[in-house]
């Protein structure tokens, strides 16, 4: 049941420290497009992004940005999905207010959060916090509901969905393959081997046996 207080707190730690392999916190919450369950995206990738207040510019900027991309999460089967600590109805107007200023149809369901208690659940925020600073946490998760990566951001700082998409493919490509992506790797680029795990296997693969090339991916 959606609680009248608009998040399902009663299976929600209060405060906790998530790391990359947890599973990621279920709740219920009313979004910009409903009512929702977090668990009903199982079976599927997810990138849940945090805000912490509406009407903000560089939260405005990555809402554009978010959308503007938005077929190319989905062609990649990621569901996009925002958390912002502000009211349902604040959500609504500032979707609005972009859609009306700037033209852009916000594709994605926003959550309402004015408890914190999925931010403070995704450990984006604790009891002692003043304000909703530090909700500005994005979280990779998998089809199977682990979280495979956690990016904290400033408020003075946008994040870059050029990056963001990256990561989503690398993911994707290291499950399908079972090897490495190396830095600034993109679809198409060679991957890198695992680490060796015999002293056999490193002297077959002499000198650069630390950092063997694999073959190139899938465009």
């Amino acid at each position: 049941m959606i609680a009248s207080s608009s998040v399902e707190t009663s299976s929600l730690p209060r405060c906790t420290s998530l790391r990359i392999g947890d599973r990621a916190p279920d709740f219920s919450a009313r979004t910009t497009h409903g009512e929702f369950i977090m668990s009903a995206l199982r079976g599927h990738w997810v990138l849940l992004f945090a805000h912490p207040a509406d009407f903000t510019p560089v939260c405005t900027s990555e809402f554009i940005a978010l959308a503007r991309s938005a077929e190319e999460f989905q062609q990649r089967d990621c569901a996009l999905l925002g958390i912002s600590a502000d009211s349902l109805p604040a959500h609504l107007a500032w979707v609005e207010a972009i859609h009306t200023q700037f033209g852009i149809q916000i594709p994605f369901p926003i959550i309402e959060d004015p408890s914190l208690a999925v931010a403070r659940a995704y450990g984006m925020i604790d009891g002692t916090a003043q304000d909703s600073a530090t909700v500005r946490s994005v979280f990779m998760i998998d089809p199977s509901g682990t979280i495979r990566s956690i990016l904290n951001y400033p408020a003075t700082v946008g994040r870059s969905v050029p990056e963001l998409l990256r990561l989503l493919c690398a993911l994707q490509e290291v499950d399908r393959a079972g090897t490495l992506t190396p830095e600034s790797w993109q679809p198409g680029d060679r991957t890198v081997a695992p680490p060796l795990q015999t002293q056999a296997a490193v002297e077959k693969a002499g000198a650069k046996w630390f950092f063997q090339p694999a073959g190139k991916t899938r465009p």
